[in-house]
């Protein structure tokens, strides 16, 4: 399944080809497979609350989200063999092309909206 994540406070969109990964061997895999993510591709992983870019090829940038999808904590970009902290509260993670946050100016607090 593919969504659409939108900010609701400046109306950027983050990704108009956001992929699922809710079963345990996508969120595994997550985006181990890719060799890249090009400008409006995108991972929601759901259930998560932290990641790691272990045997990565390339940095992405990283958005922690809550329950109601408010942005929590912000990665930008987190880099090849690097792990993100544990994010108290975060129920899932939207996983972007590294300079898709600056580019849109996703910043902590702010709401996004998922839609399929």
């Amino acid at each position: 399944m593919t969504v659409e994540v939108v900010n609701t406070r400046n109306a950027a969109t983050l990704s108009d080809r956001c992929k699922l990964a809710t079963s345990i061997p996508a969120r595994t895999m997550g985006l181990l497979n890719r060799s890249s993510l090009e400008t409006g591709e995108g991972l929601l992983i759901r259930p998560c609350s932290s990641v790691h870019c272990f045997f990565m090829r390339f940095p992405i940038d990283v958005l922690f989200l809550d329950k109601e999808n408010r942005v929590l904590k912000v990665y930008a970009p987190l880099k090849q063999w690097r792990a993100s902290s544990i994010v108290r509260g975060a129920k899932q993670t939207l996983e972007l092309p590294a300079g898709t946050i600056d580019r849109t100016g996703t910043q902590v607090g702010d709401m996004l909206h998922i839609s399929a």
